[in-house]
């Protein structure tokens, strides 16, 4: 007998079986997808070739190098698009169903079961079908581990089902992916950008378009008959064992060199592969990755407003803005002087400013503006108090747009908000900059954690001290998006009495989270009839809570000095028959100061981002401002206003929407208010030029010269 023969069989024991057959599977699986890959990737690239326009001009060499380029970008792809494939893999063994090892996991996923099923999850807070997804998610988990633990027998022919659905969903995904591809060059002449990330975004208004457009149920046919011929000529050739597993050594390693090459190939896709693009455009759009373009569009989160949009030469575009931006500043005092009532003895840059962004507060919830709910008393109250903006929009459709608006005051941005960027350092142009440099604390005060969609880091790199969840003490209730309102009220009164100390004006914009699902508040605030958590109900208990937060506010010595000014981010919903429906972006703007400012109703169309110098100009600050907003009170004032999705960019003026998109195209509509305060919208089959001009010079000058985007 060999002396080694002990040694050996130990180094067996731990390494196990030199054929580890599942391991093998996972490699072999992702041969077959890289073959798939390559080989969809050299007809589409050459499909794309044959669709270049005429003066795109690729030459040999532009063509080779796409495709070797191409090739090389695929595999990298390929091997990142390998992740489930490692997630399966971990599952992939038998050494988890040892009793030792079993018993515990099935309790952990008893356990989880149990808590999605019947408490109230962090998933309810999420509302929608979040509760339902984690119950069956949980439940499948835990039924399906049982039944392999208690029938051994099943195993193999569980986890070969697995393998070949996991195979199977890859390639359907693929094939798909391609055919999408194809799609989306033959409209917009490029690969994936954040146009397909806004897709995903404006998922049923996109499906709806797709489905109008296409013929999708032929094409996911031939996508399912494509996938399994693929799978039935796999299997001709190779076959995926299943009949030995892997030991958690081998498990470890093989585990081990997949995220190596994983983290290999994503930094060749991200710091590399664009270093190899030709001089030439379109080619080196056609060498590009569309999966990887798409995760690149996500983490950028802009348009090429130059690329895709209507432009005019640029020195034009300078001189319409200036004509349409530049105001007397004397006129501008003058026109203020009705509203303003100078009796009070306080000057005006001591005077405190409260800015309450109220989350989805659509006009159509209040009273004024026809609902017959009566579920806003409190602020149908109030606009009897105040100055009341009656036909004003916001700019988009997103909370991040309406702070975009409210800070920056400019028309909103292609693409991703300027928030949400990571180049969101806006050089002195915020207002926040604008007010601390005449003295202002400036405050922004968040009920949820700021981190989300980026606001902490944007007001915090742009003269704002943030105040969020994490500094709120006293909690009554939350829900996932964070305290609710009457919380964080509680929390500015505070701040505010700190701030009154300091013998400093501020200037504090506040972000309420409560009137949003899954629409959860504290019980037994508002009288409702039927179950008040709904969105009527949210908007019910919003209106309470700003009447209880004023009524308190009287209480304290900052508050005959201070103008507060409520106005909703967007509107509740945004869909409707075309891209930008103009009575979804109609919002309230209530600003009141009963010791400073008059009631009245203000009748002009005015924008979002027309508040804050509006709200400047009756502080009498004449200093120049670098925002697109100006005072809607003054003479000069030109009314129109600014309405966008992400990549639609509406512009209202005379009862025309002038609608700029990409591909550079430019359609208008003419609106009309019907009978029951409704808006229609009506193609106008010949554009007016002057109104298309002035969209274009706003935009324009917006995207490209303000913030150089």
């Amino acid at each position: 007998m060999d002396a080694l023969e002990p040694i050996k069989q130990k180094i067996y024991e731990i390494r196990g079986p030199h054929d580890s057959k599942i391991c093998n599977t996972a490699i072999t699986i992702y041969k077959e997808l890289l073959k798939v890959y390559l080989v969809v990737g050299f007809i589409l690239r050459i499909v794309l070739m044959c669709s270049t326009p005429e003066d795109s001009s690729l030459g040999i060499w532009d063509i080779v190098k796409a495709l070797v380029v191409g090739a090389v970008n695929d595999v990298a792809m390929s091997t990142v698009l390998c992740i489930p494939i490692l997630l399966l893999c971990l599952g992939w063994n038998d050494w988890k169903y040892r009793r030792q090892v079993a018993i515990p996991i099935l309790a952990l996923l008893a356990l989880l079961f149990g808590y999605v099923t019947f408490t109230h999850s962090v998933f309810h807070e999420y509302g929608s079908a979040a509760p339902a997804v984690a119950q069956a998610f949980v439940g499948y988990k835990l039924a399906s581990f049982a039944l392999r633990f208690f029938l051994p027998r099943i195993r193999k022919a569980w986890r070969t089902a697995t393998i070949y659905l996991l195979w199977a969903v890859m390639l359907f995904l693929l094939l798909g992916n391609t055919i999408a591809e194809w799609f989306f060059w033959d409209e917009f002449g490029v690969r994936y950008n954040f146009i397909a990330v806004d897709y995903l975004i404006y998922t049923n208004e996109v499906v709806g378009n797709i489905m109008e457009s296409y013929s999708i149920v032929p094409l996911l046919i031939l996508v399912a008959v494509m996938t399994a011929t693929i799978i039935w000529l796999t299997t001709r050739r190779v076959r995926f064992r299943t009949t030995q597993a892997s030991t958690p050594w081998q498990l470890a390693l093989h585990v081990a060199v997949a995220l190596a090459a994983i983290i290999v190939s994503w930094f060749y896709l991200s710091r590399v592969s664009h270093r190899l693009e030709s001089d030439n455009y379109c080619a080196s759009q056609i060498q590009q990755n569309g999966c990887y373009d798409f995760v690149e569009a996500f983490q950028s989160n802009k348009l090429d407003y130059a690329q895709f949009y209507a432009m005019i030469p640029e020195r034009q575009c300078r001189e319409v803005y200036r004509q349409l931006t530049a105001l007397d500043t004397r006129q501008q005092t003058d026109t203020i002087a009705a509203y303003w009532l100078t009796k009070l003895d306080i000057p005006t840059e001591n005077v405190n400013v409260v800015l309450i962004t109220v989350e989805s507060l659509s006009a159509s919830f209040l009273s004024a503006y026809g609902n017959e709910k009566h579920i806003t008393p409190n602020l149908d109250t109030l606009m009897q108090h105040s100055m009341v903006f009656d036909h004003l929009y916001a700019v988009g459709n997103r909370t991040v747009r309406g702070l975009e608006a409210l800070s920056l005051c400019i028309p909103p941005s292609v693409g991703e908000s300027i928030v949400k960027r990571q180049e969101n350092r806006c050089e002195g142009r915020t207002v926040g900059h604008l007010l601390s440099r005449r003295g202002y604390q400036t405050l922004f005060l968040y009920g949820g954690d700021s981190y989300f969609d980026n606001m902490g880091d944007y007001f915090g790199n742009n003269s704002y001290e943030v105040i969020d969840r994490s500094a709120i003490s006293h909690v009554t209730f939350a829900n996932i998006w964070g305290v609710c309102d009457e919380d964080l009220y509680a929390k500015a009164l505070q701040v505010f009495d700190e701030q009154a100390k300091a013998s400093r004006p501020f200037f504090a914009q506040l972000m309420t989270v409560s009137n949003h699902r899954p629409y959860t508040f504290p019980e037994g605030k508002i009288q409702f009839e039927g179950d008040p958590m709904c969105r009527d109900g949210a908007v019910k208990y919003t209106d309470f809570a700003i009447g209880q937060f004023l009524k308190e506010a009287r209480s304290h010595e900052w508050y005959d000095r201070t103008v507060f000014v409520i106005i909703a981010d967007h509107c509740a919903s945004s869909a409707g028959k075309t891209s930008i429906p103009v009575e979804k972006y109609h919002i309230p703007c209530i600003i009141y100061a009963p010791s400073m400012i008059q009631p009245c109703h203000v009748s002009t169309l005015c924008s979002q981002i027309d508040i804050i110098p509006t709200l400047l100009a009756m502080l009498h600050t004449d200093e120049p401002t670098p925002f697109t907003g100006r005072n809607v009170l003054s003479e000069a004032f030109w009314p129109r206003a600014f309405m966008a999705t992400y990549q639609d960019l509406g512009y209202l003026e005379n009862d025309v929407l002038t609608v700029l998109s990409p591909k550079r195209q430019v359609k208008q509509f003419r609106v009309e208010v019907t009978a029951d305060g409704t808006h229609t919208e009506t193609l106008m089959q010949a554009l007016d030029t002057t109104l298309v001009k002035k969209a274009q010079a706003y935009y324009q000058h917006a995207n490209l010269y303000i913030m150089g985007m």
